[in-house]
């Protein structure tokens, strides 16, 4: 069994394989302050939850966007549940490792782990020319080609931090959850900064779409990830697949192509 984790700003996302059957997913906090202990006893509480033990893994398949986190969350693999060097070994998806994209990037080593790995999935599962949009802290844009490039994409602020943003940096604005609201013209504050911030986000993806569409042709495919694809999904016929796990999809098939 291959297990994946993707270390989010928000989240770590973690998936259990069996093949290239997602058998199990958790999604956790991403804390700062948590020590290399604290991440392994709870990747090990996860494991023993479902019945498994460090012994049934093949290997171990880590993506980070979070740098200073990248080496405790290694740490917690390598010292609880005996993924180190290997064998079985713990990739990580870095510059240097086989991806099966050609990243066109100006700088490729800039591009999210994240973010290739969805480029990964996309071309492999679903072919291209396609728009990549991950609903997470950031919502990113990717394209990705025909025949399989990376060729770079569009990032902004993600819907929850564009809420915080407004409960933060105002003094009579409260913090909402992101839901539909019962009309576009909302009749009270919570319901008015609702429309905004979904309706709004969803005219922005149409928009964003469009433009994309425009440079990479009338057949390109709209996927959607992140743990809001489903709520803007449905606001739209814009997007035309949800694949909420797109990003374990992408480093399960990065590992099968290094290991």
């Amino acid at each position: 069994m291959l297990l994946t984790i993707d270390l989010g700003n928000t989240n770590l996302t973690i998936g259990l394989y069996e093949g290239e059957t997602l058998v199990h997913h958790w999604r956790l906090a991403t804390e700062d302050a948590r020590m290399p202990d604290e991440y392994g006893l709870q990747l090990l509480g996860l494991l023993t939850h479902v019945g498994k033990t460090p012994a049934d893994l093949t290997g171990i398949c880590l993506a980070s966007v979070v740098p200073p986190l990248t080496t405790r969350v290694a740490q917690a693999c390598t010292e609880y549940l005996g993924k180190g060097g290997g064998p079985p070994p713990l990739l990580i998806v870095d510059a240097g490792v086989k991806t099966g994209i050609k990243i066109r990037y100006e700088d490729p080593r800039a591009v999210g782990a994240d973010r290739v790995a969805d480029a990964v999935a996309v071309h492999t599962l679903y072919g291209g020319p396609a728009c990549v949009i991950d609903f997470g802290t950031a919502t990113t844009f990717n394209a990705v080609t025909a025949d399989g490039q990376y060729l770079g994409g569009a990032i902004t602020a993600g819907i929850n931090l564009a809420a915080d943003a407004l409960f933060t940096h105002t003094a009579k604005l409260a913090r909402v959850d992101i839901q539909r609201p019962p009309s576009v013209i909302g009749r009270n504050t919570v319901h008015a900064m609702q429309s905004g911030l979904l309706f709004g986000y969803v005219s922005m993806v149409e928009g964003m779409v469009a433009r994309f569409r425009a440079e990479l042709g009338k057949d390109m495919k709209v996927v959607a990830t992140g743990g809001l694809a489903e709520i803007v999904a449905k606001e739209t016929d814009i997007i035309q697949i949800i694949a909420p796990w797109l990003t374990l999809d992408g480093l399960r098939i990065i590992w099968e192509m290094n290991c």
